[in-house]
């Protein structure tokens, strides 16, 4: 027989396996940007062909768990948090969308020193799968607090890296532009993707606050 307890179970599981879909996705990216080669980001591309009709079965999940058994308490708050949490992770595929498409431009014809940038530039993608698996974590903790808190600590710890990372990216960038004396659209595009990619732990931060919300309380 179906319970609350059961569609709880379903929904942290479908979520989990959304974001382990979104992690390979960004391995595969990475793959790609070490190796410089256009073909490789099309496989990047394909674990998130599916995201969204996974992401809308999660939904449905959490409407019928409120409909069928009117949740109460700590359900109640997960079902909410979960129903939040759908929203981040399509933004999060988004921002891997746009990512794989606009880096293309890592290619063996690409200029030397954007290509430098780049391979300089995949510690954020390597904070980023990081992260992922400290929230893939988060999701499958459900009593120990104190490990929920150290796991939500540890993807803020990945997200100062990568902000760490970006700034000296930016100051190398605006350097090479200070020495040839122009401003070069293709780098400062550059920055503007690899901020875009950043974004992807701020998503992740997002739902490690709801997590906490669902399991300990606080404001959501």
């Amino acid at each position: 027989m179906l319970s609350i307890e059961n569609k709880v179970i379903q929904v942290r599981e479908k979520t989990a396996a959304v974001l382990e879909e979104m992690m390979i996705s960004q391995k595969l990216a990475l793959q790609a940007l070490r190796a410089c080669d256009e073909q490789s980001f099309e496989q990047a591309k394909i674990p998130l062909k599916s995201i969204d009709k996974k992401v809308e079965e999660i939904d449905n999940l959490v409407l019928t768990a409120f409909v069928r058994f009117s949740p109460e308490a700590k359900d109640l708050r997960e079902m909410v948090a979960f129903l939040k949490i759908t929203s981040s992770l399509q933004r999060i595929a988004s921002n891997e969308t746009n990512y794989i498409k606009n880096m293309k431009i890592c290619n063996p014809k690409a200029d030397p020193e954007i290509k430098r940038i780049i391979k300089e530039s995949l510690s954020i993608n390597q904070c980023t799968i990081q992260a992922m698996n400290y929230t893939i974590e988060m999701i499958h903790e459900t009593e120990d607090k104190n490990k929920l808190l150290d796991l939500e600590s540890k993807i803020d710890v990945e997200f100062s890296k990568t902000d760490d990372i970006y700034s000296m990216l930016e100051k190398d960038v605006l350097q090479i532009m200070h020495q040839t004396h122009e401003v070069n659209d293709e780098f400062i595009n550059l920055l503007k993707y690899i901020r875009k990619n950043m974004k992807i732990i701020d998503r992740l931060q997002d739902i490690a606050s709801k997590l906490i919300f669902a399991r300990i309380g606080g404001k959501l």
